[in-house]
């Protein structure tokens, strides 16, 4: 299991000053440490694109934020996502929380070999939202890991260097509930 204090020591090992985001259950737990611990300014917004938007501001700033959401809310930012932080170049890196993906395995449905249709993407027994994340990411242009347990966490620094090295967005997709 994803620990939030594994995460939150890894934020600060990067100098981050910003988490920016919406929590969901999956991101609870971290969204709860991060208010507790104090050190990193958490910026709750109302909505996902609206995140985007701060953190680069944040960023134009001097700062060095990342921004959590969940893949349905990274959907939906479609335009901030590109008129922003992928325009401005921006080196950040964005924890995408990946509601669905558990049915997903379990129907044994990959996103890189699955074909995707209207009667798949309206099966009621599945989060389309899953099936169609990581199609987006790569659409976009945006490299990304997964991150699903605690040995993992070297992942966060791979993908935050990665991000600076490019100059935009790296995400990384967190699959399980974050303890």
């Amino acid at each position: 299991m994803l620990q939030a204090k594994r995460i939150l020591t890894e934020l600060k090992k990067l100098d981050v000053s910003h988490v920016v985001g919406i929590p969901d259950n999956s991101s609870a737990a971290l969204f709860d440490l991060l208010h507790r611990d104090g050190e990193i300014q958490l910026v709750k917004v109302t909505q996902e694109s609206e995140a985007f938007a701060i953190a680069a501001g944040v960023w134009i700033g001097g700062k060095t934020p990342v921004v959590l959401i969940q893949n349905t809310g990274f959907l939906g930012t479609g335009d901030s996502f590109r008129g922003t932080v992928m325009r401005m170049r921006i080196p950040l890196l964005c924890f995408i929380t990946y509601r669905g993906y558990t049915k997903m395995v379990a129907r044994r449905l990959d996103p890189d070999s699955t074909t995707l249709d209207a009667e798949l993407l309206s099966d009621s027994g599945l989060d389309s939202a899953a099936l169609i994340t990581e199609s987006t990411l790569k659409a976009w242009g945006v490299p990304y890991y997964s991150l699903d347990q605690d040995d993992e966490v070297s992942k966060v620094s791979l993908a935050f260097a990665q991000a600076k090295a490019l100059s935009q967005p790296v995400a990384l997709l967190i699959p399980r509930e974050v303890a």
